[in-house]
C-alpha cells in the first residue's frame, strides 16, 4: 500500500463552515468527510461515458508522445 499523500486545499468561509457542519452531524473528521466526498466523486466520472472517452484519448495522445512525438 502506496503511503498517504498530505494535501492542502482552499475552501471558502462558507464552505469550510458548512463542510465543519457535516463532519460534525455526521460525527466524523472532517479530513474523513473530504475523502469520502473524493472517492464518490471518482466513482461517478468512472461510471462517466464521455469521461471515460476523454480518457482514452488522453492516453492514446501520450501513447503517440512517447512512441516518437504526434502522428
Amino acid at each position: 500500500m502506496k503511503p498517504a499523500k498530505a494535501m492542502t486545499i482552499r475552501l471558502s468561509a462558507e464552505q469550510a463552515e458548512l463542510l465543519a457542519t457535516v463532519a460534525s452531524v455526521d460525527d466524523q473528521p472532517i479530513s474523513e468527510v473530504i475523502r469520502a466526498a473524493i472517492a464518490e466523486h471518482i466513482e461517478q466520472r468512472r461510471r462517466d461515458a464521455r469521461f471515460k472517452a476523454g480518457l482514452k484519448e488522453r492516453l492514446a495522445r501520450d501513447r503517440r508522445l512517447l512512441d516518437g512525438g504526434a502522428r
